[in-house]
């Protein structure tokens, strides 16, 4: 039986975006393929995932299910390997596991005129965190200052950013501001921050790219007076073509058949 069923998975799940940009891109690819949502908390991921018959192709996977995704994984790409999460799963005899977020930041950021950058700050130190540095080292990052409110939960982005060759630095929130190029916000969306936090932040904080994207502009972004502040919508689209990548030729990095029609129709999605 030929696999044309696919899925985002996450708790929450509702206000995802993901069946309209995939079904734009079936659409202009020609794909009878049925992506849809599911709710799928931590606990009942693995039930699951060995609920599902032949017909599956394949899964996305958000908030908190990309660490299960990794470890159900029989094979991983780099990126999934270097930050120890998987946000696309292939099926099949053997499960397949990509992280297209690292890809999607980087392709997001070129298309803001931000294609290289030096020095980088990371605001959070979560599996998305984890991604950033990766990003920003493929940007050619080889500083970054990463800000949490738990210094201690960053000891992980330290080796991580030994094994790039990053020298990271790890600091408190209220702590002193250095100049930067480029503020890579991870921090779930609608989390709130002080104005004087976010002052503190923004002086020589660069242009702000903030994964969240819903809703917008962020409290972060609402003070951002060191630059631009970018929402994660561009990261959204990007880490989603190369979802439709991996699903159609099991390659995160081979171009779709009319890529570029494919991207229009997936931003008037996000732009309608």
């Amino acid at each position: 039986m030929i696999r044309h069923r696919l899925a985002v998975w996450g708790d929450p799940i509702a206000h995802s975006k993901s069946p309209q940009l995939h079904a734009a891109a079936y659409a202009v690819l020609g794909l009878d393929w049925e992506y849809s949502r599911r709710q799928v908390a931590e606990g009942g991921f693995a039930d699951a995932v060995g609920s599902l018959d032949d017909s599956w192709r394949g899964l996305s996977l958000t908030m908190p299910l990309k660490e299960q995704a990794h470890r159900a994984a029989h094979a991983l790409d780099r990126h999934a390997e270097l930050t120890g999460a998987v946000n696309t799963l292939l099926l099949g005899d053997d499960v397949r596991g990509f992280n297209t977020d690292v890809g999607g930041i980087v392709d997001a950021l070129a298309d803001e005129g931000l294609p290289t950058v030096e020095r980088v700050r990371i605001l959070g130190a979560g599996a998305t965190a984890s991604s950033a540095l990766v990003a920003a080292g493929e940007m050619g990052a080889t500083r970054v200052d990463v800000r949490a409110r738990r210094p201690e939960r960053a000891a992980p982005l330290i080796d991580l950013g030994a094994r790039l060759d990053i020298e990271v630095s790890v600091q408190s929130f209220d702590s002193g501001p250095d100049p930067v190029d480029l503020t890579i916000a991870t921090l779930p969306g609608g989390v709130t921050i002080d104005s004087e936090t976010v002052s503190r932040l923004s002086a020589a904080g660069g242009v702000l790219f903030d994964v969240a994207y819903s809703p917008w502009p962020s409290a972060l972004a609402s003070g951002w007076a060191g630059g631009p502040a970018v929402s994660g919508l561009g990261m959204l689209l990007h880490q989603a073509v190369r979802q439709i990548r991996v699903f159609r030729h099991g390659d995160p990095t081979r171009a779709l058949p009319d890529e570029d029609a494919v991207v229009d129709a997936m931003r008037a999605v996000l732009t309608s």
